[in-house]
């Protein structure tokens, strides 16, 4: 059974048994996390769409991991100004495995 669910604002398809990650989720580790915002399932073929979501779906998920992605560079220069800054960015993420779709 595949699904695509709303987590965060960013839209997943998702199946059972899949890792994904998602921004961070507040939580800790080994914790139950449900997801309401269902917009599509998809079970052997019949396929249901939410007008937006579909009333009594969710998605069940574990929280495995909380984690952050590579550094993104960030600098800025402003030319014949003498202006130069130079940071680093690490996004946090979230490592989650799907458990169940109802």
């Amino acid at each position: 059974m595949n699904a695509i669910v709303k987590i965060q604002g960013q839209q997943f398809s998702v199946e059972s048994g899949k890792e994904i990650y998602v921004h961070r989720l507040p939580g800790n580790v080994g914790d139950a996390v449900d997801f309401s915002d269902v917009l599509l399932t998809d079970n052997n073929g019949k396929i249901a769409v939410g007008t937006p979501t579909i009333k009594n779906a969710k998605v069940s998920a574990k929280i495995l991991a909380h984690v952050q992605d590579d550094k993104v560079p960030v600098f800025k220069k402003k030319r014949r100004k003498g202006y130069q800054k130079w940071n680093n960015h690490r996004q946090d993420f979230t490592k989650i495995k799907i458990e169940s779709i109802a």
